[in-house]
């Protein structure tokens, strides 16, 4: 699987939402999906790590997940491509509406 894959779930990308503003207990995240059960996060949580998107560390008895900012690079990228579209097109819309009033003045 890689991460175009990953993040095409709902529920993964649920995951990463919950993790955007900094470090979540595996309970944590389970309760942000109340509609999963743990085991089915707990796999989640595991697709989202091998593909590089997040990263986990122990503390005593409970796991931490953290966003891994490298992991969003090829999404990132690909991305890339379509602002630069979506630019040239609002400039052109940009210019339209200039010259659409300047006329009517």
């Amino acid at each position: 699987m890689d991460v175009f894959e990953a993040v095409a779930e709902p529920s993964r990308r649920a995951l990463l939402d919950a993790l955007i503003d900094g470090e979540r207990t595996a309970g944590e995240l389970v309760a942000t999906l109340p509609e999963l059960t743990q085991p089915t996060v707990s796999r989640h949580l595991r697709v989202l790590r091998e593909v590089g998107l997040v990263e986990v560390r122990p503390d005593a008895q409970r796991r931490i997940y953290a966003l891994r900012a490298d992991g969003l690079v090829a999404i990132d990228d690909w991305i890339d491509r379509y602002r630069r579209y979506w630019a040239d097109h609002l400039d052109a819309l940009e210019r339209h509406l200039h010259d659409t009033h300047r006329d009517r003045s």
